[in-house]
């Protein structure tokens, strides 16, 4: 495929999230296949700064790259300290990433311990996460930030994004729209894209699907005595690739045109049917890339 894939709806570039087996690969390799495909972004993690300038090289811009590896926790940690090395930790990632060419660090905002209760671990996120905003602000860089519900996360709900955009009071932090997540939690991701879409700085492209007779048989939120949980999802539902699941993308996408968003769809592939080998993944993502060019 020569010409750039694009949503049918709002006509926003697509690009794809790192999985394993691509990251595996030589990234001139998979830049080749992957702009041949019509993608325009990649997604990086933390430690593949240094590859920014083979990924452009190789036709591809980068979409977000990961502000930590193993050290999301330490921004939400009760201890001072922690939380102390962490912010300059993450103030030196974001000049670094910064001087390579990123413009979006997505972030998800895990807590450290998962007991404490939510009120202070949002007193910490504010309070580190606060103190990126001169770095941010110097580099011109955004934080975009997933709504993953794992570890007593905070921002994966409107009620903690919306107190914690208030806090910041910048443009600097921004939210990485993944719908997949919401619906999991029975959250309306239309509602809240309505509300929130002034804030999006990047989308994964992403769904969520149900098992209607685990449904039935031990609920949404049961382990279930006799059933296995699902790959890349709980034990009544699993994530997708989009299409696949219940998002209404026609509709999100509009809404998001509407608001000016104007970034990438970034396919983010968790699903069963596709993970754990590289001809999987490249399926994945070309069966994505097709569904979102048409809806």
């Amino acid at each position: 495929m020569s010409t750039p894939a694009r949503t049918r709806t709002g006509g926003f570039a697509i690009g794809l999230r790192l999985t394993g087996e691509f990251a595996k690969a030589p990234v001139a390799d998979t830049a080749k296949w992957a702009a041949a495909q019509g993608f325009a972004c990649v997604d990086l993690w933390a430690n593949h700064v240094g590859q920014i300038a083979a990924w452009k090289q190789g036709g591809l811009a980068v979409g977000t790259i990961d502000l930590f590896g193993p050290e999301w926790s330490g921004m939400l940690s009760a201890d001072a300290g922690k939380r102390r090395a962490t912010v300059a930790l993450a103030q030196q990632n974001i000049r670094t990433a910064a001087a390579a060419g990123a413009k979006l660090f997505f972030v998800v905002m895990l807590a450290e311990d998962e007991k404490l209760p939510r009120r202070e671990t949002f007193r910490h996120m504010a309070e580190t996460y606060g103190q990126l905003r001169d770095v941010l602000r110097e580099t011109n860089t955004k934080l975009s930030i997933e709504g993953w519900p794992g570890c007593n996360a905070q921002c994966c709900n409107p009620e903690s994004y919306r107190a914690f955009l208030k806090e910041m009071k910048s443009p600097h932090y921004g939210i990485n729209f993944d719908p997949s997540h919401l619906i999991r939690m029975g959250i309306d991701p239309v509602r809240f894209i309505q509300e929130f879409a002034p804030h999006v700085v990047h989308v994964h492209g992403k769904d969520t699907t149900f098992d209607e007779e685990r449904v039935y048989d031990i609920g949404l939120e049961q382990a279930g005595v006799f059933a296995e949980g699902l790959p890349y999802g709980g034990y009544a539902w699993r994530y997708t690739i989009p299409g696949a699941g219940r998002a209404p993308w026609s509709q999100l996408l509009t809404t998001l045109k509407s608001a000016g968003f104007n970034g990438y769809v970034s396919i983010e592939l968790e699903d069963m049917n596709f993970n754990g080998s590289l001809e999987g993944e490249r399926r994945g993502f070309v069966a994505s890339r097709d569904f979102l060019q048409t809806v």
